[in-house]
């Protein structure tokens, strides 16, 4: 069932008016990411399905200890490049779950905007989590907020089953990133060893350090 325009107004109207950020307090400044610590926890409300009455629930990082974690934020719903990035990790899926990983995409839209944004049609038959940081407090704590803006940076993140940042990249508004390159990055990770330059999987590693 599509939204009507009222509504699709309304949901986009809320991300951007509503979602004002907010102060950071001291426990937040302590949990600020940084590759080799704890990755910053986080509790959102997200979307998770297009059957009626079971579109949203909160997800936590906590639920996923003991699997690897791709968690990618993105600019904004309803514009060019993000959806060609979100199908993009859609259409890698199963290589991920083969890998023990889950993916998680994030903006500060609200959770309204993201399910209008999935009916309208334009990600295709989504199959992981689009979470809302209406508050921007998870972004302010991953270090990919756009404080000009008021929008996630193109922000990527893998977290080990341990709960470890173990490999962050950002880039600007307008490049859009590589699922190739985040799967060469996790499965160099999962060996555990020295991997140099260009290590592709299958190759040999440099051994453990």
């Amino acid at each position: 069932m599509k939204l009507s325009t009222v509504t699709l107004l309304a949901a986009l109207a809320l991300s951007l008016f509503v979602s004002a950020p907010s102060a950071i307090g001291a426990d937040d400044l302590q949990q600020t990411a940084k590759v080799g610590d704890p990755a910053p926890g986080f509790k959102l409300d997200a979307w998770v399905s297009t059957t009626q009455g079971k579109e949203f629930r909160q997800v936590s990082l906590d639920e996923f200890r003991g699997k690897w974690v791709v968690l990618f934020f993105y600019p904004m719903d309803f514009t060019f490049v993000c959806p060609t990035e979100i199908k993009g990790f859609n259409d890698a899926l199963a290589g991920f779950e083969q890998l023990n990983t889950v993916v998680l995409g994030a903006s500060t839209d609200s959770k309204y905007s993201h399910l209008a944004w999935v009916q309208r049609g334009d990600l295709g038959n989504l199959r992981y989590p689009l979470l809302s940081d209406i508050k921007k407090e998870v972004a302010q704590k991953y270090g990919c907020l756009d404080e000009k803006d008021g929008v996630a940076l193109r922000a990527l993140y893998i977290i080990d089953p341990e709960g470890v940042l173990q490999y962050q990249v950002v880039h600007n508004l307008d490049v859009g990133r590589s699922i190739e390159e985040t799967m060469r990055v996790l499965e160099a990770l999962q060996t555990g060893s020295l991997c140099p330059l260009g290590w592709k999987p299958g190759q040999k590693t440099l051994g453990k350090p």
